[in-house]
């Protein structure tokens, strides 16, 4: 920032890298870029699916993350594409070459926007290597922060 060149800090989202900054360094589709390892990631459950459509429903819609900055991606399902199916559901037209995801098959999402999806939260839950390690609640949440 003493370089006179940039005006903001914005450490959350550099903590987390969204798929905004996913797409920004052109690495998607999937998880993780060349440079940075995505953190954040919502999880949601497959609800239904559509052999004809080769898509599948999910339990996350505009209540679970953010659309401002473009669509969340789904990881693991490779070039599948997550769209709104309103305010509960998301629908996920999942990549020809890849099996559908049975019904109750919980995938992750990393968000579009990071600052607008962990506002909708309440806590976090801190996982590493596939082991749960702590919660933290978001204190700074809702309207105005």
């Amino acid at each position: 920032a003493g370089s006179g060149v940039y005006t903001e800090v914005q450490p959350g989202s550099y903590i987390f890298m969204d798929a905004a900054y996913g797409r920004v360094e052109m690495r998607l589709p999937g998880c993780e870029s060349e440079s940075f390892q995505h953190s954040l990631f919502v999880l949601t459950t497959v609800v239904s699916s559509n052999q004809e459509r080769h898509s599948v429903v999910v339990d996350a819609g505009l209540k679970a993350v953010s659309l401002d900055m473009g669509p969340p991606v789904v990881c693991s399902l490779g070039s599948s594409t997550f769209s709104s199916g309103g305010d509960e559901h998301g629908m996920i037209a999942v990549d020809r070459a890849m099996d559908l995801p049975p019904v109750g098959s919980v995938l992750q999402l990393i968000p579009g926007h990071c600052d607008p999806t962990v506002n909708m939260y309440d806590q976090m839950v801190m996982v590493r290597n596939g082991t749960v390690e702590e919660e933290w609640s978001v204190i700074g949440r809702g309207p105005g922060h």
